[in-house]
């Protein structure tokens, strides 16, 4: 499943598409994704604007000029493309020319910009929501979702609060959504692998009993930062499902650090352990049992 970095790429990718841009038509190709399409989509979009592309933890979220917020989930194979209307127009480095619809476009929408943005979700795992933009804060798929990590906010200070007494592993701290909004198994691998924790660490090693952080909390929180912002640079990580809105693949697998390395040697300078792997909660975790404490 696409985590933040792969999500925030796609919204870099959408927004000279359609921020600022109406919809002028809206095909619905079948009612349901996930969920059951909101009643009357399509007319409650048409001709309305789009004043901003945002992102909250994995969903994509945009403000429309009737006050109501497009909120949407890639799910796991979920993926948007935006197409030129014209051919031979350049509207960005994100776009190209469309030539024919795929099975899976299940939803179109045509902006006012001249760009065509299909949604394609071959699993039907995706989903999309109109909210009141007043009611947000309260919306189940949002409403208990934690800091975002590359917030100002977030900080060595915080993330030790939420890890206050937990017994839970370390790892299965970072993947709750409560925790911090966005993460998931590949960058909380990867984050723990620079921070040099063990996925196996009891998530409340990182603050005293008042939840003061301590130097683990430190790293971990810098770790963090750093893996998700090089990942965005590179548009995220192509695994299995993950393309930009262009057609073109994420870059970051190419530097992944333990995830997916099992029986090769860790890539911490002057560690000579083994990358391995092992399975926590049902997930696959590695990890540098060297360097990793």
């Amino acid at each position: 499943m696409p985590e933040l970095p792969e999500v925030e790429t796609v919204r870099r990718g959408l927004a000279p598409a359609m921020e600022g841009a109406r919809f002028s038509k809206v095909e619905i190709r079948r009612g349901d994704l996930r969920w059951p399409l909101p009643r009357n989509f399509a007319r409650r979009l048409h001709g309305q604007i789009v004043t901003g592309l945002g992102r909250r933890a994995k969903y994509l979220l945009a403000d429309l000029s009737s006050g109501e917020v497009l909120l949407m989930h890639l799910g796991m194979s979920g993926s948007f493309h935006v197409f030129q209307k014209a051919a031979g127009e350049k509207l960005g480095t994100y776009y190209h020319e469309r030539k024919r619809h795929l099975a899976h476009d299940h939803v179109v929408f045509h902006m006012s910009s001249g760009s065509i943005v299909t949604f394609n979700d071959p699993r039907r795992f995706g989903s999309m929501k109109l909210v009141a933009r007043a009611k947000l804060d309260a919306e189940p798929l949002v409403a208990r979702l934690g800091p975002e990590p590359l917030g100002n906010a977030f900080d060595a200070a915080m993330l030790a609060q939420a890890c206050r007494g937990k017994k839970t592993s370390l790892k299965a701290a970072l993947l709750d959504q409560r925790v911090v909004a966005g993460l998931g198994n590949i960058y909380v691998c990867e984050a723990l692998h620079r921070a040099r924790l063990s996925p196996m660490r009891l998530a409340s090693t990182i603050a005293d009993r008042r939840g003061t952080p301590n130097e683990r909390a430190e790293r971990l929180v810098e770790s963090i930062k750093a893996v998700l912002n090089e990942a965005i640079r590179d548009g995220g990580s192509s695994l299995r499902d993950h393309k930009r809105t262009d057609g073109e693949l994420g870059m970051f697998h190419h530097h992944f650090r333990v995830y997916g390395r099992e029986g090769e040697k860790c890539r911490t300078p002057g560690c000579r352990g083994i990358v391995k792997r092992i399975v926590q909660n049902g997930r696959s975790t590695f990890y540098c049992p060297v360097c990793q404490k």
